[in-house]
């Protein structure tokens, strides 16, 4: 098929290069802006634009697909079909209408859960032990078409959003492959989102990072999985902000939370009698490391709060 291709992150890379090696001619790609990144501010391409290149695919990055001269552009390549992979803009009606087969998006979630910019990480924050890809026909609503196919994996124990991104990337791509092999032999079938199950996973800011010691080691354990790589989640130790890369649930205590049981290794009091051992820290403008090392070169005491 001729497929117009839009997508941003590196998420969307593996389902551009799957189109390619399924036989599809990708006409055109079309992705967000260069942006500057770094301490030097230098302007990058977005994965999607680096791969597109490396195939010589023509590359479009409008500021808006609102534009009738955008929209004349690409309807001049006659898509049979136009799919879509965390894009990050919204499709107005004419674009959805545009090709013949429709907009196919590949979605990180099982659908209608967690509808939204943020799929992957709000699943492991809400500790959920299942997530998933879901393929769906693009309406005019938010996540809200019908739904093709979807493929299930669990969410282990320790599992982080952004090993869960990972995996889900690939099979987003053999999802998508899997959805227009049975498109081209009119055989896809189409169900439609029951609204009532559906949950919203917004975009994730620096509000998220710090540390509740009153909540339970589980919710905590699941913060730090879910918020990383980015933005991470955060204590304040002696006026410094540490992040917290990697913990482990430790089990029952009798301490308020937030106080230190045990300093190798560090474990902290929590929420309903609970406990979090405290894997690896980052300081700020440090190196992540081992948390045992680096309180070995920061003391704490046990019977002390942690978070102060």
């Amino acid at each position: 098929m001729n497929v117009i291709f839009m997508g941003t992150p590196e998420f969307a890379v593996p389902c551009l290069e799957r189109l390619i090696e399924d036989g599809h001619r990708v006409s055109l790609v079309v992705t967000q802006a260069d942006k500057p990144k770094g301490r030097g501010q230098k302007l990058l391409p977005p994965p999607v634009k680096e791969c597109a290149l490396k195939h010589d695919i023509p590359v479009l990055q409008p500021a808006t697909l609102k534009s009738e001269e955008v929209q004349e552009t690409l309807r001049s390549y006659q898509p049979e079909l136009i799919v879509v992979v965390a894009y990050g803009k919204i499709l107005p009606r004419v674009v959805l209408e545009l090709p013949k087969n429709g907009c196919i998006n590949v979605h990180a979630s099982l659908l209608p859960r967690y509808r939204g910019a943020a799929p992957i990480q709000w699943a492991v924050l809400d500790g959920e032990t299942e997530s998933g890809v879901t393929t769906m026909f693009m309406d005019v609503g938010l996540d809200t078409g019908d739904m093709p196919l979807t493929d299930r994996c669990p969410i282990e124990p320790d599992l982080t959003a952004g090993e869960l991104h990972d995996r889900l990337s690939v099979m987003g791509a053999e999802l998508l492959s899997e959805t227009l092999v049975m498109l081209e032999k009119g055989e896809l079938q189409r169900t439609p989102q029951n609204d009532a199950d559906s949950c919203y996973a917004p975009m994730l800011d620096k509000s998220l990072c710090p540390m509740d010691f009153s909540k339970t080691a589980q919710r905590l354990h699941d913060q730090v999985r879910g918020l990383h790589p980015w933005p991470v989640a955060t204590v304040v130790r002696e006026g410094k902000r540490l992040k917290i890369h990697r913990t482990r649930v430790a089990g029952s205590v009798e301490a308020a939370p937030g106080v230190i049981v045990s300093a190798e290794p560090l474990i902290v009091a929590c929420g309903e009698g609970t406990a979090l051992e405290i894997c690896e820290v980052q300081a700020e403008g440090g190196k992540r490391m081992d948390a045992a090392a680096y309180f070995r070169g920061h003391p704490v005491t046990v019977g002390t709060a942690f978070a102060e």
